[in-house]
């Protein structure tokens, strides 16, 4: 089992950029791909990006594709969520999930965070 801690969100302005981070604990993180999602107030949660095991094979949502970028430092049980070019639409609480395969699909994730918030003001 691993434990998942999001951390790096905040209140920034329409085109600022922040860079998410999930920490892992109780198990090393090579053993899971890892994804990112967000939920809006009254909307459902959505897939932001994931990405494999090891690194190397990303897959993006079209609304952050070009403006977000997934990594992940196994040696350091870490998954980071650069955001660019941040719009208002992009507020939600940010969680990373882990799963035993890359998904886009919420249910597939089998450990989650317990969220941080990202808010952008225009």
């Amino acid at each position: 089992q691993v434990q998942l801690v999001e951390s790096g969100g905040g209140l920034v302005q329409a085109g600022d950029s922040l860079r998410l981070s999930c920490a892992a604990s109780g198990r090393t993180l090579s053993s899971y791909a890892m994804g990112w999602f967000r939920q809006a107030p009254g909307k459902e949660r959505e897939f932001v990006a994931r990405v494999s095991w090891r690194g190397g094979d990303t897959y993006y949502a079209d609304s952050v594709k070009g403006r977000f970028t997934i990594s992940r430092d196994n040696a350091k049980n870490t998954v980071l969520l650069q955001m660019n070019s941040l719009k208002p639409e992009d507020t939600a609480v940010y969680y990373c999930a882990a799963g035993y395969a890359p998904r886009v699909v919420a249910g597939e994730y089998d450990y989650w965070g317990q969220g941080t918030q990202v808010t952008v003001s225009s």
